[in-house]
C-alpha cells in the first residue's frame, strides 16, 4: 500500500503533530476497511486515494485534517458537515479523533467511492 514518499509524508506529519498523525492513520485505516484495493499516493502535499479515479484526499494542516472529496459537489450532505463553495470540491474538517465518527466519515467515503466508479 505505502511507498517511500507516503512513509516520508507520514513521518513528517508525526514529527509536526503526533495527534494529527494518529487521526490520519485512523482515516487511512477506515478507507482501506471500506475499499481494500484503493491506491494511495502523495500529491499536492497530501495523500490521494483512488480506485480507477481519485475519490478523496487527506491533508494535514497545523491544527486540523482536511478530508477532501474530488467530486464533493455530487455528495449528499445529510449531516451538514461538508465545507467549500467551489464548483466541484468539498471537504470535511477533522480536528479530533472523535470527528471521524461524529462527522460520519464512513458514509461520505463510501458515497464518494461509489460515485467514482
Amino acid at each position: 500500500m505505502s511507498d517511500e514518499k507516503t512513509e516520508q509524508l507520514l513521518r513528517d506529519i508525526c514529527l509536526n503533530n503526533p495527534e494529527l498523525h494518529a487521526i490520519v492513520q485512523s482515516i487511512r485505516a477506515l478507507i482501506y476497511s471500506l475499499i481494500p484495493h484503493a491506491s494511495e499516493r502523495v500529491m499536492y502535499g497530501g495523500l490521494i486515494f483512488a480506485d480507477t479515479t481519485p475519490f478523496c484526499g487527506i491533508f494535514a494542516y497545523t491544527s486540523h485534517i482536511s478530508l477532501e472529496f474530488s467530486r464533493g459537489c455530487d455528495l449528499q450532505d445529510p449531516h451538514q458537515v461538508l465545507e467549500g463553495k467551489g464548483k466541484i470540491r468539498r471537504h470535511i474538517k477533522i480536528q479530533e479523533a472523535g470527528d471521524i465518527e461524529a462527522k460520519h466519515l464512513k458514509a461520505y467515503l463510501s458515497e464518494a467511492y461509489q460515485n467514482s466508479i
